[in-house]
């Protein structure tokens, strides 16, 4: 059944209010997520790093250019995948499972993370790092209190089975394979 679905997602093309809204959503929500409120926060002026490690410095610099991509996939396959975009309003109309779904349910908030602790690892910032671990607690009650709740009314049957197959937070270290995936 899910295989079918993303045959489906695949054979039309997505319309073009789905690209223009994602990049909408993408400038205003998590840049100032990710973007704004971290330089509010930090100035983005280089501190002595966090915990006394140099390499702290580094792991957050590779954190942040290791989630960046992840965060790309997220982007694209709601609009080209499931034909919509990120935001509440204008949701996807087909069950997003590819690429890095294929992995974890919520890659696009825990790359936001990643983005969040990579900066605060980086700049050596302890109020940045406060701020990604009140996003993250944000991100796990919006997940558990809305979004679950909704893609559940709303994909039934292929949600439950995707939920099954498919953690919330921790990666696959293997993709879960089913026909039809990209």
């Amino acid at each position: 059944m899910l295989g079918t679905l993303m045959e489906q997602a695949h054979t039309t093309r997505p319309p073009l209010w789905a690209y223009l809204g994602t990049v909408v959503f993408t400038v205003v929500v998590p840049g100032s997520v990710v973007g704004l409120v971290p330089y509010l926060i930090s100035r983005w002026e280089l501190r002595p790093p966090l915990f006394g490690f140099g390499l702290t410095r580094w792991v957050g610099l590779g954190m942040f250019v290791i989630a960046v991509p992840a965060f790309a996939d997220f982007l694209a396959r709601f609009v080209r995948e499931g034909h919509g975009t990120p935001a509440p309003i204008a949701p996807t109309r087909h069950l997003v499972i590819g690429g890095v779904y294929r992995r974890v349910r919520n890659p696009a908030y825990i790359a936001v993370v990643a983005m969040l602790v990579g900066q605060a690892l980086f700049f050596g910032n302890l109020g940045l790092l406060e701020y990604a671990f009140a996003v993250a607690i944000g991100f796990h009650l919006f997940v558990i209190l809305y979004e679950e709740p909704t893609l559940r009314q709303t994909f039934g049957r292929d949600y439950q089975d995707y939920c099954r197959s498919v953690p919330r937070w921790v990666p696959r270290l293997r993709p879960v394979e089913r026909r039809g995936q990209r």
